[in-house]
This record gives C-alpha cells, structure tokens and sequence, in this order.
C-alpha cells in the first residue's frame, strides 16, 4: 500500500512515499513489521518500476520510503530505465546526478530516518539503493551508524573512487552490515575500486559481502531498463530478503 508524503529537509521539501505491506499478500516473515526500509532510487528518480519494487520490499514485511532525491531541481521527466537513450533526457538526468552530492543526501538521510521513526518504524533501519543509490545506501550506514544496521548496493556506481565523498571512506563508522552486489562488467564500478571497497570494508571490521552476478548488466535488477534479466533479478531480491531477515531481525550493529 502506497501513501505519498513530503519530506521537510534542511534544503526544502522532497516529495516521497511510503510503502506498507499489502492486506493481501502473505509475505513468509511478518515480525519486520517494526524495521524500516530507505529505498535510494536510481538516476531516472521514483516511478512505476521503483513504486513496484517498493511494495515487493514493503510485502516482505518492512515500512519502505522511497524518497526523491532530486527533489531540488523541482520537477524534472517522467524517466524511465531507458531514458538513457535519449540525449536530451541522458543530459537533464546526468545534470541532477551530479548537482545531486553525496553530501546532500546524506544531510537529507535524516529527515528520511525520522520519517520512518515516525511511520512507526523505530528499530534499526535498513537500507538499500541501485545505481546512484547504492553509494548512498553505504554512505547513510556510515553516516548514521546508530540507526542503518544493513546496507545493500545494487549495480551501484564509484562506491570507492578517488572523490573526498566517496562511500568507502565511511567503512571506519559502520556498525552493520553490507551487501554488494556487482554487476558482471560495469565502467562505474570496475575491479579496481572493488577491491578498494573490499580492503576498507574489511579493514574496518565490517561484516560485509560483495557478489559478482557475472553475467548482468549495470541496471540488470531494475524491470523498465532495457537490460533487465529476469533470472539475476529473482536472485537479486533472493540476496536481499535473506540479507535484512538476518541483519534487521536483531538490529546486529556492532
């Protein structure tokens, strides 16, 4: 179930909504009822697909916020996953990506935990984010180490590049738990910054995982991009579901 809201932040409002389990569905684990979920969107912002994926999650037994994290450029699209495609709607998205810092989300991470604490979901927080969101799901663990007790990337972009921003600088205050999943060949997240993520994950003492879906594409987990695979979407949301049933069932921060 679907209920849209806004979000006051220190930069204004964001538009956002929150996703609660469906009557009808009869997910396998309901006692997360509680544990909250922040969904960071891809770089074609909230839509039918995202909305889907929301209520997926929600059905698992997690209150789900999917916020807006372009919520600053005021209104923008529709997008879609093969928005891509076409230069002028490649350029207004690549525009709002990178007027769109690390360091403005997480200031805004804040607001969106305290929107969850206010839907009720006041236990420890997940969070989980695919392409330009996955950074951000990192970052917000180490941001706010006393709340994110699991963070998930998916197909995620430069979470350990050379920026001052970059997500695997914060592996020092994470608390909880991290999961990784790497698309097989993806120009925005090569070997090499893996293994960098790795090394500071593990320096760290993070209890972490980084899964290579050979095979798949950078933005194989999202249904409306063109390259969607069923198959590695499935084990996606198989890695997922079992990740928080284990890193939220007790909280788990170290």
């Amino acid at each position: 179930m679907k209920q849209n809201i806004e979000i006051k932040t220190a930069d204004g409002t964001a538009k956002a909504a929150i996703f609660r389990a469906d009557p009808s569905a009869a997910p396998s684990k309901t006692s997360g009822a509680e544990r909250g979920v922040v969904f960071y969107m891809d770089a074609m912002g909230p839509r039918a697909a995202l909305d889907g994926m929301a209520q997926r999650l929600a059905d698992f037994g997690y209150v789900v916020l999917l916020p807006d994290l372009f919520y600053r450029f005021g209104a923008y699209g529709p997008f879609t996953g093969t928005s891509f495609s076409d230069e002028t709607a490649k350029a207004q998205i690549m525009t709002m990506v990178r007027g769109t810092t690390q360091e403005m989300t997480k200031r805004d991470t804040a607001s969106f935990l305290n929107t969850l604490a206010a839907a009720g979901a006041t236990g420890p927080v997940g969070a989980v984010g695919y392409c330009m969101g996955g950074g951000r799901a990192v970052t917000a663990a180490g941001a706010f180490p006393d709340r994110v007790a699991a963070a998930a990337s998916f197909h995620g972009g430069n979470l350990a590049s050379d920026a001052e921003d970059s997500p695997h600088r914060l592996a020092g205050g994470i608390k909880g738990r991290v999961y990784v999943g790497v698309a097989g060949v993806d120009g925005s997240f090569p070997p090499e910054q893996s293994a960098r993520l790795a090394e500071a994950l593990r320096t760290a003492g993070v209890d972490h995982i980084i899964e290579n879906y050979v095979g798949m594409a950078h933005g194989w987990a999202v249904p409306d991009h063109g390259v969607y695979n069923a198959v590695g979407g499935e084990r996606h949301w198989k890695r997922l579901k079992t990740f928080f049933n284990e890193a939220l069932s007790h909280g788990n921060l170290r």
